[in-house]
């Protein structure tokens, strides 16, 4: 996985499709860790978005332009709060390994597209 894309799809996530921080409707930081399951994304506090520019057009690209596998497995890791890693694989029909090979190719063409939109 890309460390960079990674926390741009967290932050993705939550502007496009809800969840803890700003505008989650938890307000206290025993709140907020205890609803990402301890882990605090860089941008989710004090109300600061400063992804929103790039949110739509991963939102397009992800919606548009990945092939299905690569789609799923975004989509499983990112927007899935709520299962075990074994159940993200086993939705997306593939183990351990596939899945994150997968999802670093989904990396890589999201990146790829935002450079390209960006040019």
């Amino acid at each position: 996985m890309i460390p960079e894309m990674d926390e741009m799809l967290k932050l993705w996530a939550l502007d496009m499709h809800g969840g803890t921080g700003a505008g989650g409707g938890v307000s206290s930081m025993l709140g907020q860790l205890m609803d990402c399951r301890g882990e605090l994304i860089r941008g989710s506090c004090g109300g600061s978005r400063m992804l929103l520019p790039y949110s739509a057009d991963i939102e397009l690209i992800v919606n548009k332009h990945l092939a299905w596998p690569l789609e799923q497995v975004v989509r499983e890791h990112y927007l899935n709060r709520s299962s075990l890693e074994r159940q993200k694989w086993a939705h997306c029909g593939c183990g351990r390994t596939q899945f994150y090979e997968r999802l670093h190719a989904a990396h890589l063409e999201i990146a790829g597209l935002l450079l390209e939109r960006a040019a």
